[in-house]
């Protein structure tokens, strides 16, 4: 296995169709809506980024910075989004990677503090991020938790 590496989307542009297809198959979001946000990103149009851990040219892990991550508190933002490993790279380190690299990374740029929503509990805690409160997602019968990181 070569070594796993962390990168910027604007770093790969030639892999926004691969991210995008592979980010909508963990998620329950279209495909084009992945590509909007990436082509935003990868135009200037936004500092809000896409991240991705690749083993080789093998998407593995990434996530995702956004204006709103489908939930009703439109006012914390921008939110960590689509944080996701491949089951097989798990217990690596590698989301945690990923966050700490994108919190650096907006934080270099001015953004701070990020926010995410999650059902997780005691996992996001482990990379400095704190519970904040309880919001509602769009669609979403229950409560899901937002955290923060300053």
């Amino acid at each position: 296995m070569k070594e796993l590496a962390i990168i910027d989307l604007r770093d790969v542009p030639e892999m926004k169709e691969k991210a995008a297809e592979w980010f909508c198959g963990k998620w329950r979001v279209p495909k084009e809506a992945y590509l909007k946000c990436m082509g935003d990103y990868l135009c200037g149009a936004t500092e809000y980024g896409w991240f991705l851990c690749l083993d080789g040219d093998k998407i593995v892990g990434g996530l995702g910075v956004i204006e709103n991550d489908f939930h009703d508190r439109k006012d914390l933002t921008p939110n960590v989004c689509a944080v996701y490993t491949e089951k097989e790279y798990r217990c690596r380190g590698i989301a945690g990677q990923l966050l700490n690299y994108v919190v650096n990374i907006c934080k270099s740029k001015g953004i701070s503090p990020l926010y995410l929503i999650t059902d997780h509990t005691g996992f996001y805690e482990r990379y400095g991020w704190e519970f904040l409160c309880m919001v509602q997602g769009d669609g979403e019968s229950e409560m899901t938790r937002m955290y923060i990181h300053k």
